[in-house]
C-alpha cells in the first residue's frame, strides 16, 4: 500500500486520531487538529529535523494508516490518551523517553477532587499516602502536559470541579463565583456534584452522547419542577458540550499538534527599599524568547519588613490561584537556599511537579551560579539567566513606579525660606 496516496484522496480535513500500523501491530498513535494536514507532515522532507529519527524509523516501518474522526480537538486529545493506554504503541513510549506522560486522577472522598499529575514524579502514590485516600479513576497517558492543562480549562467550564487550590478555605468562594468550583454546602448540592463527577468520568471515557442525554434529562426535570434558572444553566452546559470551543488548543500549533512541547519558564523577583513599597513580578520565557505580554506585577499584601522569602511565597501562591494561566515547565527564583526551598514548598502544597532553580548572585548582584537540577541548569542556562535578568529589571521598574506613586511633594509655602 502506498501511504502517500492517502494524502490526496482519503484523509479528512477534520480533527481526530490516526494510527500508523505494520500489519496488525499499531506502531504509533497521534492526535490531530486536521487529520489530512497532520499525517501529511510525516512525509515532508524535513521530518528528521522536525520530529527526530525515532519517528522517521516509525514511518519507514509502517505499511498502513488508519484514523478516527472526532467532533473536536479536545475529544481527539482524550481519545488519543485512552487508545495509547489500551494499545501501548512502541513508538509512543520510545518518543517520550526523556519526557513524561500526564494523567488526570479523581479522588475517592466525600467531595472528590480532580487532579493532574506527571507520571515520572510518582506523586500520584505520594498524594494517596499523604492524604490517606485512593483514586477512583485515572485517565491518560496524555502525551502533551501543556495541552492537557489548556484542555482542563475547557472541561472545567462544563464540569465544575474541586482541585487542590479551590479546596483551600481562602479560595473556595472565589472559585465558586467564577464558576470553576461547585457549591457543595448542602445535601442537594452534594448529590448534584456527585452526578457532575459521574458525567465527567463518562466524558473522559469518550461517552459524550451519554453525557448530553443525562444533561437533557436533568434539564427537563428542573424545568418540570419550575427551577428555571438551574434549567437554563443546564441548557448552557449542553450547548457548551455540543459546541466545544477549543480555540485555546488551536492557537498554538506546537500545542495543538504535539510538536517538540513549548518550554515555558517563569521567573520571579522581589523588590523593595528597607521593606517599603514591596513588590513582586513574574516574567515569562517561552522557547528561549521573552513573552512580555504575559509578565505580571504583584503588590505585596501580607508581608511587613524586608521579608523577601515571605513575599516570594505570597507571589507564587497568588500566581497559582490563576489556573487560567498556563503552568510553566520551570520556575526561576532569585536568591539561594531559602528562596528555592520556599518555592518548592509552594509547589508541593499545590500538588504541582514543576522544577525550580535559583540564580545565586555575588556582592555586585551579578549571577555567579545556578542552584537546582543540574540537567536543567546546563540545558537551559541561557534561558534561565535571561528570565532572571528580565525579572530583576521588571521588578526594579515596578518598585520605582510604586515609590513614585507614594511620593507626596511638599508645597513650597510649607518648606520655609532661608534668611
Amino acid at each position: 500500500m502506498n501511504l502517500k496516496s492517502l494524502l490526496k484522496f482519503k484523509l479528512p480535513d477534520k480533527p481526530g486520531v490516526y494510527f500508523f500500523r505494520k500489519g496488525k501491530n499499531i506502531l504509533y498513535i497521534g492526535k490531530a487538529t486536521t487529520l489530512k494536514g497532520r499525517v501529511r507532515s510525516y512525509f515532508s522532507n524535513d521530518l528528521i529535523q522536525t520530529r527526530g529519527p525515532i519517528l522517521v524509523d516509525m514511518v519507514f516501518q509502517a505499511d498502513k494508516i488508519l484514523w478516527e474522526e472526532t467532533d473536536s480537538v479536545l475529544e481527539a486529545l482524550i481519545l488519543e490518551a485512552s487508545l495509547i493506554k489500551k494499545y501501548q504503541p512502541y513508538y509512543n513510549t520510545k518518543e517520550k523517553d526523556d519526557k513524561s506522560f500526564s494523567y488526570v486522577c479523581i479522588t475517592r472522598e466525600e467531595f472528590p477532587k480532580v487532579l493532574v499529575f506527571r507520571e515520572r514524579s510518582l506523586k500520584m502514590n505520594v498524594y494517596e499516602e499523604e492524604h490517606n485516600i485512593k483514586f477512583q479513576a485515572k485517565y491518560g497517558p496524555f502525551t502533551n502536559g501543556l495541552q492537557l492543562r489548556e484542555a482542563m480549562k475547557i472541561i472545567r467550564r462544563i464540569f465544575p470541579y474541586i482541585d487542590v487550590q479551590s479546596a483551600k478555605s481562602d479560595n473556595t468562594e472565589f472559585y465558586r463565583q467564577i464558576g470553576l468550583s461547585p457549591n457543595v454546602g448542602n445535601k442537594e448540592a452534594k448529590i448534584a456534584y456527585y452526578k457532575n463527577i459521574q458525567n465527567l468520568k463518562l466524558f473522559f471515557q469518550g461517552k459524550k452522547k451519554r453525557v448530553i442525554s443525562n444533561f437533557k434529562k436533568e434539564m427537563n426535570q428542573l424545568a418540570k419542577n419550575q427551577e428555571f434558572e438551574r434549567a437554563g444553566e443546564m441548557r448552557n452546559r449542553i450547548f457548551a458540550l455540543m459546541h466545544i470551543n477549543d480555540i485555546a488548543l488551536l492557537k498554538n500549533e506546537n500545542l495543538a499538534e504535539g510538536n517538540r512541547d513549548t518550554f515555558r519558564i517563569e521567573a520571579y523577583d522581589i523588590a523593595h527599599m528597607s521593606g517599603q513599597n514591596m513588590v513582586g513580578v513574574m516574567t515569562v520565557i517561552e522557547n528561549g524568547t521573552a513573552t512580555k505580554s504575559e509578565y505580571k506585577k504583584f503588590k505585596i499584601r501580607t508581608q511587613t519588613g524586608a521579608n523577601d522569602v515571605g513575599a516570594l511565597k505570597e507571589v507564587l501562591e497568588r500566581r497559582l490561584a490563576h489556573s487560567e494561566w498556563p503552568y510553566p515547565s520551570l520556575i526561576v527564583v532569585d536568591g539561594s537556599t531559602a528562596q528555592i526551598n520556599a518555592a518548592k514548598q509552594v509547589m508541593s502544597r499545590s500538588n504541582l511537579d514543576i522544577e525550580v532553580v535559583s540564580v545565586v548572585k555575588d556582592d555586585r548582584h551579578k549571577a555567579k551560579g545556578i542552584m537546582g537540577d543540574k540537567n536543567f541548569a546546563l540545558k537551559y542556562k541561557r534561558e534561565i539567566l535571561l528570565a532572571n535578568s528580565e525579572a530583576h529589571r521588571f521588578a526594579i521598574a515596578y518598585h520605582k513606579q510604586m515609590r513614585g506613586k507614594n511620593f507626596i511633594p511638599i508645597s513650597p509655602r510649607l518648606r520655609g525660606t532661608r534668611k
